[in-house]
């Protein structure tokens, strides 16, 4: 790290950091209360809000968005006439999926081998307690030189948009200069990299029938439409023979010119079997940031134990179509739906249906305040300049506070590297990383409220 005394108040904070984010972790706070209880999800957005309070911050309230979850929202007053900073995170987390599949309890925080093991280390509770270890150092070496807006969501893994729904209605609510999405993630640990761009996702619900009710497999089976056959053709009309996404009408050509990511460690972080190839054509790059990829989600149908001989009369499937800046979500919805209605095979009957949607995104990297984030990055990595990288992934509220507040500029930085594993069994955080960005924010801060 470096001499800076920044550097060394966070070092010295890093025990307490722990700490938090153990107590943080411990909330099993999914925001889908069909399957863990609210007053989880209550108790963590009520430790925020503690923390921020302890602070100093002002105006500290709990937002009742519109989706039935709670969001954390404060505001820490700076100097007079200083630019204002939105820092962003988000406390729900994803399900823990097969918690006998973690070696330590998901929402025990565990040190293993140098990393912080727990759901939500990276995802993004580690992201609140890296702003508040940046605003903490400041505040020990000469203040907070910003005005800085904090808001912490409690949906956004269930992309149910309560937060994004709430700015639209509030808009001054969380105006500023610039913002800081703390929710990305760095393309490999002690590389500084900060995310130009973000997929958009539309989810479609697809649902083929073609009899009246199920018929015996024997009796009627090779002449009787199969509603299960039907639908698996019309998935695999999406992809071509390599695997690539291939909707009539949706462009899948473009190409990434920026960081590149080799294909034997693209293999390695996925963790793909030998001998299975990867799917698409171009870079690796190309495939996950610049271009339409579409995922079959899950299907209904008959579970193989307890199957029946029979002709099934119905089936559908959840289908997630992620599209690349410069591709409107709207626009690539209605044509996905349009090819599984065309592409469903023997007059079956089709109905589609879109239950969520969300536009691309894609930075100014040339506004100022990259300029500073990038200066900050190489002092807290020494040796290293800021990269920029894509993100497979959607975080809607991205378009909702660009199209809310055009002249801000916006910054995705995080701890959700490669190794972290998010949304996977043994998510976890490395604690260095976690030091390594709390000094970049501190510095970005610093030197944004000179620029």
């Amino acid at each position: 790290m470096s001499p800076d005394p920044i550097a060394g108040t966070i070092a010295s904070l890093m025990p307490k950091a722990k700490a938090e984010l153990t107590e943080l972790v411990a909330f099993k706070s999914v925001a889908d209360f069909a399957q863990y209880p609210k007053s989880e999800s209550e108790a963590a957005a009520n430790w925020v809000a503690d923390a921020l309070r302890a602070e100093g911050f002002q105006d500290v309230a709990l937002l009742d968005t519109p989706d039935g979850t709670q969001s954390v929202y404060g505001f820490l007053p700076g100097p007079e006439g200083a630019p204002t900073v939105l820092l962003y995170a988000h406390y729900d987390v994803q399900p823990p999926l097969d918690e006998a599949g973690w070696a330590t309890p998901p929402f025990e925080l565990t040190e293993r081998n140098g990393r912080w093991y727990g759901r939500g280390s990276a995802d993004c509770k580690g992201g609140i307690i890296m702003h508040l270890l940046a605003l903490r150092a400041l505040k020990a070496n000469g203040g907070v030189p910003v005005h800085v807006k904090v808001i912490a969501e409690g949906s956004e893994e269930q992309g149910t948009g309560g937060l994004e729904r709430y700015a639209e209605e509030h808009p001054e609510l969380l105006a500023a200069d610039t913002i800081v999405i703390g929710d990305a993630g760095n393309f490999r640990v002690g590389l500084p990299t900060v995310t130009a761009t973000l997929r958009g996702m539309t989810l479609v619900r697809v649902r083929v029938d073609t009899l009246e009710g199920n018929l015996h497999s024997g009796q009627f089976g090779g002449a009787a439409p199969d509603a299960l056959a039907a639908l698996i053709r019309v998935l695999d009309s999406l992809r071509a023979e390599d695997g690539s996404t291939t909707i009539d009408g949706l462009e899948g050509e473009a190409v990434w010119d920026g960081l590149q990511y080799e294909e034997d460690t693209f293999r390695k972080d996925a963790k793909v079997l030998d001998g299975v190839r990867l799917i698409g054509e171009g870079t690796v790059a190309d495939r996950i940031w610049a271009r339409p990829a579409v995922t079959v989600l899950g299907i209904d149908c008959p579970p193989v134990v307890g199957a029946t001989p029979s002709v099934q009369a119905g089936a559908r499937a959840l289908i997630s179509l992620r599209v690349p800046p410069g591709v409107d979500a709207a626009e690539a919805t209605k044509l996905l739906q349009a090819h599984l209605e065309a592409r469903t095979p023997w007059g079956a009957r089709v109905h589609t249906e879109q239950i969520g949607q969300g536009q691309a995104f894609r930075a100014d990297t040339t506004s100022p305040a990259y300029t500073a984030m990038a200066e900050a990055m190489g002092e807290a990595y020494p040796g290293q300049q800021m990269q920029f990288a894509g993100h497979g992934g959607s975080i809607p509220l991205c378009n909702t506070l660009a199209s809310l507040y055009p002249d801000a500029e916006i910054l995705l930085i995080g701890l959700s590297e490669p190794e972290a594993q998010i949304h996977a069994v043994n998510e976890s955080v490395s604690p260095e990383e976690l030091e390594r960005l709390s000094f970049a924010e501190a510095l970005f801060l610093r030197k944004y409220a000179k620029s």
